[in-house]
């Protein structure tokens, strides 16, 4: 097990699950330790989250009192790398011993087969007697895990897994090793041997969890890709050259030079030269994108053609790679509610397959057939075997893995597996307009000036009020007196006016620059300028007035045009059955210009910040089952308030915070994509646990005999523990199917 600290977040890495209650077993000894708020257990990834003040010590031991290892390790890649060699391990070791015991057992079976005896006689019990003692030190060497955890679980008073298989194989060997001790004590038809069947069992569950444990290591390939990602080493630019230093040792503001096939060591900003980088491990873009001077970079990312030297601005986990890692590590570990259930069921699944193999076996020895004892040591033994809860442990969590880790890869971050399951049943899409349908920088394509003021006055006088807002609007109008080369002037007693726009001073003159409600608001006359606003509003474009001394001064006309991905995008989205809203605060006439000639399908314009969380609520309360896809920091309220956030960004830790998916790749395909994924993973989940279900509600009534009175059919324990060993498999395999899932 492996313990890291995250603030107020431990990561252990855990030894020994083998099942879904083995996950009750640990969830319950963790939430039973003081200052523990929430705990997370994977059984895929051998992993728990959790969350609260409690010290990684008092975790680690109360893991190690429920029965199973620890080891702390702090660093993210030596983790991978202790889990990596983990598994390695485990699948030699259970290859072997899977091997040998098989060996054993198709040996005595060969035996069998050939016309070999498999009762005991008068002239063969010391033989039998020999094969019973190989067949024991066998168990012990290939199988000693199971019967290792099952004596603490009977300690512990819990049962899981490793109880069924010792329970199961334990028996058949204790019974026929009485049978070759006291062959009196039976008649002679009860005389026959199991020794063959314990053997097979643990082979094939030993096997089985060989490939089980190749087809996780397969399942965490796109998180390992991940961490992987950055260099070991980086070149440091120094007054006397440039020289190699290890990662751990570089600082923020150090200068770093990067060359043509290598990879971004930490985030940072270019300074000098400029090349094409490959950002489609973080963003899912498979295109380059050319970046020079002042352009921003992120460590992981690949420059495919140049060379540029760069500051060091955020390193270690401060970088947007650590933030994605994190984040895909923290949401393979959550469970979506379908996981939840399955979790409720495996928490009573072993003590009542015991019950039913109990009852089963009773029913055979008081109604079944001569010899009725051996045959209800048989309907005993298989019932348990084949009742192994490791499928259904294994179904959400090897799905959600996959689904993660392939999410990842194409650029959308998943911050709760919960949030997948919703996404999977939403019915409308909520957009917000500005950055997200369209390019977020309007540029102006007109100014008229009014009441004898000229336009490089104008222009000068709303860039100074502007100069400090991050309004996208606000930057156009700074970004058009740049172009034409007009000065800033100093601002006084600015202020935002919530709704309508900006007001300050500049130069002894009062400045108003808003919109039609703020000008009417203020006694300012526009009516000289409504044939303008009306006609230009008309084609979709945003106006904004300008007033000096509450006087017309200029009309501004600024262009945010959609992003030419929208459109097609929205199609997408449309044809596949979403009710699609565009949701902004400008004008109405304006804002449905805009989406004319787009499948949207309702357009709710006029709305201020703090109201569109009202009017995702009231969207709500028709029934419909809200994505809310926006900026991640605007449109925080909007986004918290709908069933499913989705945030377009670049991953800053602001948008990763605030939405439950965000996409790294500023493109609305991503959103359908997002969607498209997620139902498919909900469906992989439904297979799964399907799967396991059906599994064992067929399995038990078969092992406990429902078919012999009909058809003279009884299992073999052998049987039940090959069934058990590929029903895991089967889920594994499964899920993996989302490593390459494509998006419609």
């Amino acid at each position: 097990m492996v313990v890291e600290q995250h603030q107020d977040q431990v990561t252990l890495l855990l030894d020994g699950l083998s099942c879904a209650a083995c996950v009750m077993k640990v969830q319950k000894a963790l939430q039973a330790v003081p200052q523990v708020a929430q705990v997370q257990v994977n059984l895929a990834e051998q992993t728990a989250l959790v969350s609260g003040n409690a010290t990684p010590q008092s975790l680690v031991a109360a893991v190690q009192q429920a029965g199973y290892g620890a080891e702390v390790v702090n660093d993210d890649v030596l983790r991978a790398e202790k889990q990596q060699t983990k598994s390695a391990h485990e699948v030699k070791q259970r290859k072997w011993q899977g091997i040998v015991a098989l060996g054993l057992g198709a040996a005595l079976m060969l035996w069998g087969l050939l016309g070999g005896t498999m009762s005991v006689n008068q002239n063969n019990r010391v033989y039998w007697l020999a094969v019973g003692v190989l067949t024991l030190l066998v168990m012990i060497v290939t199988g000693k895990h199971f019967y290792q955890k099952a004596w603490q679980n009977l300690l512990n008073r819990t049962a899981t897994m490793d109880t069924l298989v010792a329970l199961g194989t334990g028996t058949a060997w204790l019974y026929s090793m009485f049978v070759c001790i006291k062959p009196e004590f039976f008649p002679e038809n009860a005389r026959h041997l199991y020794f063959e069947a314990a053997a097979m069992i643990i082979g094939f569950i030993n096997l089985g969890k060989m490939f089980e444990a190749k087809a996780k290591q397969h399942s965490s390939q796109a998180l390992a890709r991940l961490l992987d990602l950055t260099p070991k080493t980086v070149h440091l630019v120094t007054p006397q050259g440039t020289q190699d230093i290890p990662l751990a040792k570089v600082q923020a503001g150090m200068q770093l030079r990067l060359q043509t096939g290598e990879r971004v060591a930490v985030d940072g900003t270019i300074t000098e030269g400029q090349g094409w980088f490959d950002e489609s491990m973080l963003t899912g873009e498979p295109i380059p994108v050319q970046k020079q001077a002042g352009d921003k970079i992120s460590a992981g990312t690949l420059i495919s053609d140049g060379t540029v030297i760069y500051r060091a601005e955020q390193i270690g986990e401060q970088t947007t790679l650590a933030n994605i890692i994190k984040l895909v590590r923290q949401a393979q570990s959550s469970k979506p509610k379908m996981g939840q259930l399955a979790d409720k069921i495996s928490a009573v699944f072993v003590p009542v397959v015991i019950t039913i193999a109990l009852v089963a076996a009773l029913v055979w020895y008081i109604l079944g057939p001569a010899p009725q004892f051996s045959y209800s040591l048989v309907i005993f033994t298989t019932v348990l075997i084949i009742a192994c809860p490791c499928a259904l442990g294994l179904a959400t969590p090897m799905s959600i893995i996959s689904g993660i880790g392939r999410a990842a890869e194409l650029g959308i971050l998943v911050r709760d597996a919960d949030a997948l399951q919703k996404a999977a049943s939403a019915d409308t899409i909520v957009f917000d307009k500005t950055g997200t349908l369209t390019k977020g920088s309007p540029k102006i394509t007109a100014l008229y000036c009014f009441n004898d003021y000229s336009e490089m006055q104008v222009s000068q006088l709303a860039a100074s009020l502007e100069q400090g807002s991050n309004h996208p609007l606000a930057k156009g109008i700074v970004q058009f007196n740049q172009e034409n080369q007009g000065e800033l002037k100093p601002l006084h007693a600015f202020a935002t006016l919530q709704g309508l726009g900006v007001s300050g001073e500049v130069e002894g003159l009062e400045l108003l620059l808003g919109n039609q409600a703020l000008m009417t608001q203020q006694g300012v006359d526009i009516q000289p300028a409504m044939a303008i606003f009306q006609q230009q509003t008309g084609r979709g474009a945003t106006v904004v007035f300008f007033a000096i001394n509450r006087q017309l001064a200029g009309l501004f006309v600024l262009s945010d045009p959609l992003r030419e991905d929208s459109v097609n995008a929205l199609q997408r989205l449309h044809e596949q059955g979403y009710h699609l809203v565009m949701l902004t605060g400008d004008q109405e006439k304006t804002a449905r210009a805009l989406a004319q000639g787009t499948v949207i399908d309702s357009v709710i314009a006029g709305v201020l910040p703090a109201e569109k969380a009202n009017i995702i609520k009231a969207l709500q309360q028709e029934g419909r089952n809200v994505v809310m896809v926006g900026d991640g920091i605007n449109d925080a309220p909007a986004l918290a308030q709908a069933d499913v956030s989705i945030a377009m960004g670049s991953g800053s830790d602001i948008a990763i915070e605030t939405a439950e998916l965000t996409l790294m790749r500023h493109n609305i395909s991503a959103v359908a994509d997002a969607l498209c994924l997620s139902k498919g993973i909900l469906r992989n989940m439904k297979q799964n646990l399907f799967g396991a279900f059906i599994y064992n509600i067929l399995g038990i009534p078969i092992a406990a005999g429902l078919l012999y009175p009909l058809f003279g059919i009884l299992l073999n324990p052998m049987i039940g523990g090959l069934a058990m060993a590929l029903s895991s498999i089967t889920v594994v395999s499964n899920a993996n199917r989302l490593l390459k899932f494509k998006v419609k």
